[in-house]
């Protein structure tokens, strides 16, 4: 097990189509190919045995390594310090364009800084999950690894002329390179799916050029950034993070990138994240926006309203809860028992059986991203509008069905108050979006239903007894899912039933300013074993205390959750109680509630300086900016 990295021990780099996960020693340790939920071609993150991986690191005796991004791009620098010399990996992925490809290209170069040093690459490609043979060839100036569904290329990059660094052995079906460079000389590699010819040497100035090109790329891409407020260089790296885990094709964001990671290390919490939540996804909208990304929430939100506007057949209602990028739903889930998963973390699993479950929140979230959308000008046309409506027509008439929850419990539906809490949000945007536009809407209805849920959720969802509202009716179980009560404007942030709930939260889900989303031994979710704190609960942990204007507080909690953050500002779902990173990684959901913090936080801030204020201690409640509903 421990040959394993720590989870937090990667960096990502993508092509806006897929992506992979590079350690810090160099080891490609993920990538599916030709999409983000394409089976694998290095798995060797689930198992090292037989998951394959594309290494390249430097060899000999005190070797240490540091990673870190070239500024304002998704370009990956590993750094390698021996007592000899000190060498670089530099990797990145050209975009791959908005039209779905099978063609994509992962760049590695190898170079010596300083001294002398020795470089070993193995290139040990395991495909369709480790299930699937594959043939290796040596054709020209390359190498061919290639199965019945696909090949990858593998091109040099060198002059002609140039010296022959390259020691080359392959061993049943694996490539080995040794290189031995001084100051000043690099190689380089490119491992390409569905090429269109041949292997071929790739001139420097050609690399150079790519190189370039990517580096222009994410700088033009960030420099759309509105944002000026505190914190900004940590948001810019979330939202690059976010970009590269969206599928250019649609705009549609993956959870993650990845596929069994265990939210407990040996135990059975292992999903595969690498599809689009409705939810999730949703919230991308408001955090894209927020930063000034109007053409990223434009196109998922077009994503958004082709979902809205499909006719589904299921029990969970007009939207399924999650997507492939393409917009597909066949998520069967299947275990994959040949691999033994993350440090012995078994079951892997592919697919995910949570698709058909009804989550009654969902369409909350969906008419309030589209809502929020609306707000800045990216409207709805006739035919999203009459979709929206069908689904404020049929949330009118079964609004009170139970549900399995914003956590995709197994453990049966029950009548989860967040799920109520986003019924009545998505009422309340389509009545207001109706009256906006003079749309035809049952208004009435829709107004009456959306009342009815509001008295039930404050006569059920509050429990007297411990003074707070409650995961589900008729329990006593806290849910920190409902911290978006103030957010959505279903309750005033200095409510004192609010401020109650927070502080039921502070003594139960809260340890050390990390937060727990509920406590599974109160209630039973159908699963064994434990998990840690959710990192998106803690950030929204944040907007809630700055709402209700706890500005110490919650800037002291949000300069404690970067500390969190690996070594380049990235975040997978939960941090276990040593401070290691669990779960999927990156993890969408961290990123955008980590913007939609810091937003509110920096406004709140703001208004509390403007204010004269010299502490920011028992401060009104955050309004304004902070606001964004």
């Amino acid at each position: 097990m421990a040959d394993y990295p720590p989870i937090a021990e990667h960096g990502l780099i993508g092509d806006l189509q897929t992506a992979a996960l590079v350690t810090t020693d160099g080891s490609i340790d993920w990538f599916c190919c030709p999409r983000f939920d394409s089976p694998s071609v290095f798995a060797a993150l689930l198992d090292q045995e037989r998951g394959g991986y594309f290494r390249a690191r430097a060899t000999g005796p005190d070797v240490t390594s540091r990673q870190l991004y070239f500024p304002d791009t998704a370009i990956l620098i590993t750094r390698f310090m021996t007592p000899d010399g000190v060498g670089e990996v530099v990797d990145f992925m050209p975009p791959a364009g908005k039209q779905p490809t099978a063609n994509h290209r992962i760049l590695r170069v190898m170079r010596c800084v300083r001294g002398r040093i020795d470089f070993e690459v193995d290139i040990v490609p395991r495909f369709d999950y480790g299930r699937t043979e594959h043939e290796t060839k040596l054709v020209g100036q390359g190498v061919v690894f290639s199965t019945d569904d696909l090949s990858l290329t593998l091109h040099a990059v060198r002059e002609p002329g140039d010296e022959r660094l390259a020691q080359v052995r392959v061993d049943g079906g694996d490539l080995h390179i040794d290189y031995t460079m001084t100051a000043g000389q690099s190689r380089g590699l490119v491992l390409e799916s569905a090429a269109d010819g041949p292997p071929r040497e790739i001139g420097v100035a050609e690399f150079t050029a790519m190189f370039d090109d990517v580096t222009t790329y994410w700088r033009k891409w960030l420099s759309k950034s509105t944002y000026t407020g505190r914190w900004r260089e940590m948001l810019q790296r979330s939202a690059i993070t976010l970009k590269l885990m969206t599928y250019a094709p649609t705009g549609a964001v993956v959870a993650a990138p990845t596929a069994g990671l265990p939210e407990q290390v040996g135990g059975e919490r292992n999903w595969d994240y690498r599809y689009t939540w409705v939810r999730d996804a949703s919230f991308s909208v408001y955090a894209l926006l927020g930063l000034g990304f109007t053409e990223e929430a434009a196109e998922f939100c077009e994503w958004l309203r082709d979902r809205v506007r499909e006719e589904t057949t299921g029990e969970g209602g007009p939207l399924n809860i999650m997507y492939r990028v393409d917009g597909s739903s066949d998520l069967i889930e299947e275990s994959l028992e040949h691999l033994e998963g993350y440090r012995g973390s078994r079951p892997v699993r592919i697919g995910n059986g949570a698709s058909d479950q009804r989550q009654m929140d969902i369409f909350g979230e969906a008419l309030d991203s589209i809502y929020f959308a609306d707000q800045h000008g990216i409207e709805l046309d006739h035919r999203g509008w009459m979709a929206l409506r069908g689904i404020a027509d049929w949330l009118t008439d079964h609004w009170d069905l139970p549900g399995a929850g914003i956590w995709e419990t197994r453990g049966g539906p029950k009548d989860f108050t967040y799920g109520r809490v986003m019924s009545w949000v998505a009422l309340d945007r389509a009545i207001r979006m109706a009256a906006k536009h003079g749309r035809p809407a049952a208004v009435e209805r829709w107004t009456e239903s959306r009342d009815l849920i509001y008295n039930q959720v404050m006569a059920r969802g509050w429990n007297e007894k411990i003074g707070a509202f409650v995961q589900h009716y008729d329990d006593t179980v806290l849910d920190s899912s409902l911290l978006r009560m103030a957010t959505v404007g279903f309750i005033a942030p200095t409510d004192p039933m609010w401020l109650s709930t927070l502080d039921a939260m502070d003594a139960g889900l809260v340890v050390d300013s990390l937060v727990y989303r509920y406590d599974p031994a109160a209630s039973p979710d159908g699963l064994a074993g434990d998990e840690g704190t959710f990192s998106l609960c803690t950030f929204n942990y944040v907007d809630a205390l700055a709402r209700a204007g706890r500005l110490e507080e919650a800037r002291l909690i949000f300069e404690k959750m970067l500390t969190y953050a690996n070594h380049v500002g990235l975040y997978s779902e939960e941090i276990g109680s040593t401070g290691e990173q669990l779960g999927n990684f990156p993890q969408a959901f961290t990123h955008l509630a980590l913007i939609d913090a810091a937003i509110t936080l920096n406004a709140a801030l703001d208004e509390a300086r403007a204010e004269g204020r010299t502490t920011v201690t028992d401060v009104p409640a955050a309004r304004g900016k902070a606001e964004r509903r």
